[in-house]
Parts: structure tokens; sequence; C-alpha cells
């Protein structure tokens, strides 16, 4: 599988742990930085990796920052992309099933490397279920990148 990886400065240690291990397992890595603990700006690397799952260069895309909420945030800005935040195991599995989630964001702060590790595990290797409820809701979710602030407020 082709996995794309983002990390800002907090999330710098863990993405580079999460990238060994999935070059271990024999995934292709396209890691999209940083490349250290300096300071920068987690939009930046966010848009990148996300931006390699919605133009089909990569199959996935995990992102690591302090909370991971700023990543999800980010890469949910980027059409056909469904950012989930990891909080444990169940509900990655559910964000891959339910949501078909092609991102995920892992929080740095509240994280260890092995839970990252499950938490990888389940993200890429869970299919998504299908059925008509989820792939109508889904439908609906692609709907909504459409809409102007003015739209939503009617």
């Amino acid at each position: 599988m082709k996995v794309a990886l983002g990390a800002d400065h907090a999330g710098f240690a863990l993405k580079q742990s999460i990238g060994a291990r999935l070059r271990e397992l024999g995934h292709e890595v396209h890691d999209f930085g940083t490349a250290g603990e300096a300071s920068c700006d987690y939009p930046d690397f966010a848009a990148k990796a996300a931006c390699d799952v919605a133009n089909g260069g990569a199959d996935r895309a995990i992102l690591v920052c302090t909370t991971g909420i700023g990543m999800s945030i980010a890469a949910n800005k980027i059409a056909g992309v469904r950012a989930a935040l990891a909080i444990n195991e169940d509900a990655v599995r559910l964000s891959r099933e339910h949501n078909d989630a092609n991102v995920l964001a892992v929080a740095a702060k509240y994280t260890t490397g092995p839970q990252a590790a499950a938490f990888v595990g389940v993200f890429l290797n869970t299919p998504f279920s299908g059925g008509e409820r989820h792939a109508r809701r889904l439908e609906k979710i692609a709907a909504l990148q459409g809409l102007a602030r003015k739209e939503q407020t009617t």
C-alpha cells in the first residue's frame, strides 16, 4: 500500500517511528515532512499528504501533530479527503468501516509508539464495509464540499 506521511515539529518523532514500521511491513512511504523538530506549521504538511491521497498518489495518509486535531481539520479541507482523529482502536476501525476514512490523524502528545502502531495497523487493514446506508452518507458528505457559507445558514 502507498502511504503518505506528514507531521509538524511536535509529531516528527512519532512520524519517523510510524514510517519506519510501515517500511518494515513493505509499504511504500511518501514522507512529506517535516524533517526535524524546528517549529513549523502543520497545515503545510497536512495539505501535501492529503493532496497525495486526493490525487491518487497514495492510498492513505497518516498525519501527526500535538493533538491530531489541527491536522485533521486541515486535511479535511482537501476535496475527496475523509480524515479521522485516532482516539482508540475501535474508533479507527469504525472510521474505516463506516466512513471510508482515507487519512488518519494521530496525537503525538497523547499517543505512545505502540498505540500509534496499533492505530495504523487497524487503519490500513480495515476495509470499508460498504452498504447502501454508508454509501449514501458518504455521498452526502461529498456534497457538503460544494456548499457556500450562505447556503449553510439557510
